[in-house]
């Protein structure tokens, strides 16, 4: 595993990211990266396969929910070779590009297309607040539509989902019995299933103890897998439900 230096404490009120320029021998084509790591896929389409994350630097939102602060700020800038060099080192199958919201990065779409033609499966995760246009159509996209406890619902580009296909997958992380109800109607109104697969993710601080408890014994507040399952067979609705595999496994530990 190989990680880069971090520095995370600066904050901003309007949460927003200040991401500095390159250094000049990386003007052309580089990237604000906080960590490059291998592990199992936690979530999405290839849960459990292992893949390569290349976790890029800053990100516009805040979710009150966020379990990756530490790539607000900090990074360490690498070149687009440098990167591919690291991943390569792997000899993964899949790679994923995440965050933070990796768009912010204008090398990002650089990114996607050459670890595409270096032969890698590659998924990019994406919150959904940015135009997801000009990305390589062999990538496959895993976006956010953030609900309404997440506190940033405004920012979603319902446009967004014009540009998606079979290949895609939309993804809504949901707390409480709200936000599971905006949810639906978000599916009926835009025809979301039509479109791509849509993934339904409980909220879950303490994923080891919620999978484990008995029924009744979380906190009242916590959206438990069992309870979400339940609501999803009753209303029959056309979603794949998922825990995240990797907070089960290594808890919110960086690098996981």
């Amino acid at each position: 595993m190989k990680r880069y230096n971090r520095n995370y404490e600066r904050t901003s009120s309007t949460g927003g990211n200040f991401l500095q320029s390159p250094p000049r021998r990386h003007r052309e084509a580089s990237l604000l990266v906080t960590e490059i790591f291998y592990s199992l896929q936690g979530e999405s389409r290839t849960i459990g396969y292992p893949t390569v994350f290349v976790r890029l630097t800053g990100c516009p939102l805040r979710c009150t929910y966020c379990d990756t602060r530490y790539a607000f700020y900090g990074g360490h800038w690498m070149s687009l070779n440098e990167i591919l060099t690291v991943v390569q080192t792997y000899r993964p199958h899949f790679v994923t590009v995440t965050g933070g919201e990796p768009l912010m990065q204008a090398s990002c779409r650089e990114l996607i297309t050459r670890l595409c033609d270096a032969g890698y499966r590659v998924s990019l995760e994406t919150s959904g607040a940015l135009h997801i246009t000009a990305i390589d159509q062999r990538a496959s996209i895993v976006m956010d539509i953030k609900s309404p406890s997440s506190g940033e619902m405004e920012k979603n580009r319902y446009e967004n989902l014009v540009r998606l296909s079979i290949k895609d997958q939309v993804k809504f992380v949901l707390q409480n019995r709200r936000d599971y109800e905006w949810a639906k109607a978000k599916l009926r109104k835009f025809h979301i299933p039509e479109r791509c697969e849509v993934l339904f993710l409980p909220v879950c601080d303490d994923l080891h103890d919620v999978v484990d408890s008995k029924p009744g014994i979380a906190a009242p507040e916590t959206l438990t897998p069992r309870t979400l399952a339940s609501w999803i067979l009753a209303d029959r609705l056309p979603v794949r439900m998922q825990i995240q595999l990797h907070k089960y496994l290594w808890g919110d530990a960086p690098g996981r």
